[in-house]
């Protein structure tokens, strides 16, 4: 079977490989790592789980594992916060935002009051929650903007995970203190309360892998919808999204992933990696424990695998 040369590919194959992939990081399950516990309700998840799916820009699918089991998808939900953003307020969006690699943790409160309110990308937690402002102002229903916006790119309904929005509320004090710091140096422009609100809900969308392999899909496709051809963003945003994944997406490991994987990659603390091949497909792992930078253990295994196996890389 030949993934490089760029033909068409029908199910049997990339499932094959996906399968391979499965059959070769599912015995590690258990072996290191650990759920987020700092979060309650994602303390609970068990943690020997794993599920990869991709979709291709013509339109193949294919899964194995979990693949279909909903997950919390947490800050992979700041690649789709960010697309309508951007499609809101084009580059006025980065008045107030960074496009650095942040060196430090995602929820760094130093790095913040360093550097007087000004979140160092969009993909840590304060510059998430300085989007979620920008959607504040932007639309009248933010939270309402988001799901129509996650259904549409999935074809399916895609809903909120209220428990765990309300579990992020009650435990989030870092994030309380990052938005605070903002709001003091004057770079959020609505009520605290109303812009976390937003963020713990954007978090708090419940996934699973071959709904987020398809709804990635406008990554690979030069912006364009993944259900046609209407474009969801212009191809210079769509690029600009993948760069910034690729430099930013995987916090203070996004070097490491880019020198092993090669992909852009965004992840979240539910156990989840999106990643993408531009012109190719969009795919996404999962598994809930953790390494000690917040990403999935096996997940990044995984996207090892498949990049080794595929030959695919950005570079």
């Amino acid at each position: 079977m030949d993934i490089r040369e760029g033909k068409r590919q029908d199910l049997t194959p990339w499932g094959e490989v996906l399968s391979e992939v499965e059959a070769e990081v599912r015995p590690r399950l258990g072996e290191a790592g650990a759920v987020a516990t700092y979060i309650p309700a994602l303390a609970r998840v068990p943690a020997r789980q794993f599920g990869i799916a991709l979709a291709t820009c013509d339109g193949v699918e294919a899964g194995a594992g979990d693949a279909d089991l909903p997950f919390s998808i947490q800050s992979i939900s700041k690649v789709f916060t960010l697309a309508l953003a951007m499609r809101a307020l084009g580059s006025r969006l980065w008045e107030r935002i960074g496009r650095e690699p942040s060196g430090n943790p995602f929820n760094s409160l130093v790095q913040l009051e360093t550097e007087k309110g000004v979140p160092r990308n969009p993909f840590i937690n304060a510059g998430a929650i300085a989007v979620a402002d920008r959607l504040v102002s932007a639309f009248a229903d933010p939270k309402a903007e988001i799901l129509a916006l996650m259904s549409g790119l999935c074809g399916e309904p895609i809903a909120f995970d209220e428990e765990v929005a309300r579990s992020e509320a009650d435990t989030g004090y870092r994030n309380v203190a990052l938005a605070n710091f903002m709001k003091g140096f004057g770079k959020l422009d609505n009520d605290v309360a109303t812009v976390l609100d937003v963020y713990f809900h954007q978090c708090a969308l419940r996934m699973s892998c071959r709904q987020l392999a398809r709804a990635a899909g406008f990554l690979c496709r030069d912006g364009r919808h993944p259900r046609g051809q209407d474009a969801l963003l212009s191809e210079r945003q769509a690029r600009r999204i993948n760069a910034l994944m690729l430099t930013c997406g995987t916090y203070d490991a996004a070097g490491e992933f880019a020198f092993s994987i090669g992909l852009p990659c965004k992840s979240g603390v539910g156990g989840g990696i999106i990643a993408v091949v531009p012109d190719r497909l969009s795919l996404c792992v999962w598994s809930p424990a953790l390494d000690a930078t917040g990403n999935s253990l096996l997940g990044r295994a995984a996207l090892e695998a498949f990049a080794a196996k595929t030959g695919l890389s950005v570079f």
